[in-house]
């Protein structure tokens, strides 16, 4: 029970399935649909019923030679466009030729989004730093808080910075609000001279009126499309902020990694599909054992925001509660997605996946070379991967812990019960390249899980309905004048006690 694909090895032979288990799950994704779906997304049909639009993150990786066809025209192209354009703007930065507004070099690069705007590209700048330009700082702003922003650029020169501001609509409230205290900081540092801000501004954006009113030169606006979703774009514009940190040549390896993925995916039949495998066993745990939630668990310490990004692109994609034509869901959907890196969370939470009354699956990651090798660290810590899935599976006796010589009384508190499931993700080296397969196995393993649960994994209303409450409620905080408040009275109490507490302050 192995699977691999493209230097990617998944060892899956440690969960609670047989033979006829796997043949049962493939017959479950076949009559779901799932090849003719994975055809569709790959042709460019609108298969994002509710926005009508087409899912083309696949489109980001492609060849140049390659088409893919939405409403007539090969987008194809337009990508290679865009990565040329960041190509050229990554060189003048990491060069020094693009120049501050005092003719300093810029040294820091602050990228300010939300979301799929933020996760991806601090994701991948951690999980890339060894191969990032030493000599730039980057930083991410992405919470409304105004903390986030105040320690983002507590000790940076505003003649050197560089902000990236990711807003495809250039409305989003918590980027917008970052960005205009940025603006603030900026402005008040050069001298409050407003043509600064073209030369410590550059937009990832398609509103092209609303980047100009906020004084950015349209010319370095970087767009996309809406056929990419927020959670699947950290390979088109919104990864600007990695491009300039490893460089065009990294960033288009890693471009080559995903479309590998996306090609296995597409083409290898289902029973050695590395995604379909994940995806089917994600289905399997949580429909028919009722499990919750899945660890995924890097051993590598560059990968340490890699469970966060995951948390995005599972739960927003497939928390959903009604099907594709809208009727209720009776089964469960997307399960929890959680993690910290090896070797921190064997003293941290393990126990509860070791001894605890829940049933947790486990996606182990590892890799076969350190890129910092020093002394024995890096088999010790393969060690504790192997030792964790097998002692997951197997466990221990109580007969093996009485043979050890333990009292009977405690022997009950030393017993691992074991049959828990893990899956093992086994490559060569954290490469830009290796980095893009990971991400890509676990975007189609997605897709996979919503197909079979009938869900669209690719709109994401759930996240309407606060923001608009939000805007709401933000005059009520703010005004001088005491508002009429038509809240429950849960959240009138609650409004009411943080205006006497903004008062009093």
């Amino acid at each position: 029970m192995t699977a691999e694909a493209a230097g990617v090895l998944l060892d899956y032979s440690k969960n609670r399935i047989t033979n006829e288990t796997l043949s049962l799950l493939i017959q479950l994704a076949e009559g779901s649909g799932l090849r003719s779906r994975i055809d569709a997304m790959f042709r460019g049909e609108k298969i994002n019923v509710t926005e009508k639009r087409a899912v083309l993150h696949v489109a980001l990786r492609a060849p140049k030679d390659a088409s893919i066809v939405v409403d007539g025209e090969n987008v194809v192209p337009q990508v290679h466009a865009v990565l040329e354009k960041m190509a050229g703007f990554s060189k003048s930065i990491r060069t020094g030729e693009w120049k501050g507004h005092t003719g300093k070099r810029i040294r820091n690069i602050v990228n300010i989004g939300i979301g799929g705007s933020d996760l991806g590209p601090v994701m991948a700048y951690e999980a890339l730093r060894h191969y990032r330009d030493r000599s730039l700082a980057f930083r991410f702003v992405s919470n409304v808080d105004s903390t986030d922003f105040a320690e983002a650029v507590r000790d940076l020169d505003p003649a050197e910075t560089l902000f990236i501001v990711s807003s495809k609509t250039f409305t989003t409230l918590e980027t917008m609000t970052n960005a205009h205290s940025a603006r603030a900081w900026s402005l008040e540092a050069l001298g409050g001279d407003e043509s600064s801000i073209a030369k410590h501004f550059v937009a990832v954006s398609t509103n092209a009126s609303e980047v100009a009113k906020f004084g950015i030169d349209t010319a370095n606006m970087f767009g996309f499309w809406d056929w990419v979703g927020g959670r699947y774009s950290m390979d088109s514009a919104i990864g600007l902020s990695t491009m300039i940190a490893i460089g065009p040549e990294n960033f288009r390896t890693m471009l080559d990694g995903f479309h590998q993925i996306d090609e296995h995916f597409r083409t290898a039949p289902f029973e050695r599909n590395i995604p379909v495998l994940m995806g089917l066993l994600a289905v399997w745990y949580t429909d028919f054992f009722g499990a919750e939630t899945v660890a995924v668990l890097p051993y590598e310490q560059y990968l340490k925001r890699f469970p966060a990004y995951l948390q995005q692109l599972t739960m927003e994609s497939n928390g959903k509660h009604v099907t594709l034509d809208g009727a209720e869901i009776a089964y469960p959907t997307s399960p929890i997605y959680w993690g910290e890196p090896g070797t921190n969370g064997q003293h941290s939470f393990y126990q509860l996946i070791h001894q605890g009354t829940r049933l947790i699956p486990c996606d182990f990651i590892a890799f076969g070379t350190s890129l910092n090798p020093l002394g024995r660290h890096h088999d010790i810590l393969m060690a504790n991967v192997f030792a964790q899935s097998e002692a997951l599976a197997f466990g221990k006796t109580s007969d093996q812990v009485k043979a050890e010589g333990t009292p009977e009384w405690l022997a009950p508190q030393r017993v691992f019960e074991g049959n828990r499931p893990s899956n093992t993700i086994l490559a060569d080296r954290l490469t830009p390249e290796v980095l893009g397969k990971l991400i890509a196995l676990y975007e189609h393993s997605v897709f996979t899980q919503g197909v079979i649960w009938q869900i669209n994994s690719f709109d994401q209303w759930g996240v309407e309905l606060g923001k608009v409450l939000a805007q709401r409620i933000i005059p009520e905080l703010e005004t001088a004048a005491e508002p009429e408040l038509g809240h429950d009275s849960s959240t009138n109490a609650l409004i009411s006690r943080y205006r006497h507490l903004k008062e009093s302050a």
